[in-house]
């Protein structure tokens, strides 16, 4: 079976999950291909669309948030003549000469751009299978005005939200945010531990996403100030800056602090807790891990409506401006009964196997 992914580059979380399926589909024995639609339209384009997602993340987030959130409350677009419609339709007939020579069995498009652009081209005579992975623990804006065949939700909480917003219930598929096999798997804290160097005790896993965005010196500062015996694995992603300044801190416990890695499933596995951001991926890695969650410095608009759903759920604790860090870590380390109770809510929600049970679907379907 032929299989296209089509993703966007906007952040580090549709990449990673179009990684995944890939290298599924791939073992799995299928043709599989991955392709930035924005890259192939225009090079150009796709670089300024990740550039201007990256800055209005990091440097301007409230800016960010509050157009999220102008695209939540936005009435459906049926007009033929939307600006939306008008652009995905230039944009779409470039893609098609793509499709016309790879003749995809299915196509699954790991961004909502992706999914515009096909909805665009089913409504105009393509028949091609499409699924559309929602990659955040929410319904995003937009994939209501997509019209594909079936849309991959993190969770069945979410399905009353995707039915809300005008998307069949027939076509949704409560499966999980696909990740990497490797997070499927659960290795002993000790040995963990022992495989990275480090010592066998209680460990916080304190990480900022590959952008490195939020002020993850100031937490790791915060934490090296109480009096509790724990050590910290520190990931500060491409962030060079904050390494720096973690590294020149006073430790009064052991950190570890490194940059960009590959070995996350590990470093979940040596950890008890941890704290980051709530992206989609990170989030569904953890959760998979069996891993409690602190959320620290949610991006604007999707990873807080992800807060909302892990903290609603008892999945998560949130740090605020009255909550700070230390305070969430402590209750966490000296509550056992709340944290076996977040650890049971984690295994009604976790989806371990996501990755799986998507390219299963795909076999048995089409």
């Amino acid at each position: 079976m032929k299989v296209l992914i089509l993703t966007i580059t906007a952040g580090h979380g549709h990449n990673q999950t179009a990684g995944a399926i890939y290298n599924y589909l791939k073992t799995a024995g299928h043709d599989a291909l991955t392709l930035d639609a924005y890259e192939y339209i225009n090079p150009v384009l796709k670089d300024s669309i990740n550039y201007g997602y990256l800055i209005s993340t990091s440097i301007s987030p409230k800016v960010y948030g509050k157009f999220y959130r102008l695209a939540e409350t936005k009435e459906r677009a049926d007009s033929p003549v939307s600006l939306l419609k008008i652009t995905n339709s230039i944009l779409a007939k470039k893609i098609q000469s793509f499709l016309d020579e790879y003749r995809p069995d299915v196509i699954i498009c790991t961004h909502v751009y992706a999914a515009l652009l096909i909805s665009y081209l089913k409504g105009h005579g393509y028949t091609i299978p499409t699924i559309g992975i929602i990659t955040d623990f929410t319904l995003h804006p937009y994939w209501d005005e997509t019209d594909i065949d079936y849309y991959v939700l993190a969770n069945e909480s979410l399905i009353h939200q995707a039915v809300k917003k005008g998307l069949p219930k027939e076509k949704l598929l409560p499966l999980g945010i696909p990740i990497h096999p490797k997070f499927s798997v659960k290795s002993e804290k000790s040995s963990a531990r022992k495989s990275l160097g480090i010592e066998d005790k209680t460990t916080l896993l304190v990480m900022s996403g590959s952008m490195g965005y939020g002020n993850i010196a100031k937490n790791i500062k915060l934490l090296l100030d109480m009096e509790e015996d724990f050590q910290i694995i520190s990931v500060c992603g491409n962030n060079k800056s904050a390494k720096k300044k973690i590294d020149k801190l006073v430790q009064k416990k052991r950190v570890y602090n490194f940059g960009f890695v590959t070995n996350v499933d590990t470093l979940m596995d040596a950890s008890d807790i941890i704290v980051s951001k709530p992206g989609g991926l990170t989030t569904s890695e953890a959760l998979a891990k069996g891993l409690p969650m602190v959320i620290v410095s949610p991006i604007p608009g999707q990873e807080e409506r992800n807060t909302e759903f892990l903290v609603n759920n008892g999945l998560a604790r949130a740090v605020t401006n009255t909550y700070p860090i230390d305070e969430a870590v402590y209750q966490l380390l000296h509550d056992h009964k709340k944290l076996k109770i977040i650890s049971e809510n984690i295994a009604l929600f976790k989806k371990p196997h996501a990755t799986k049970d998507l390219v299963d679907f795909i076999s048995d379907h089409f």
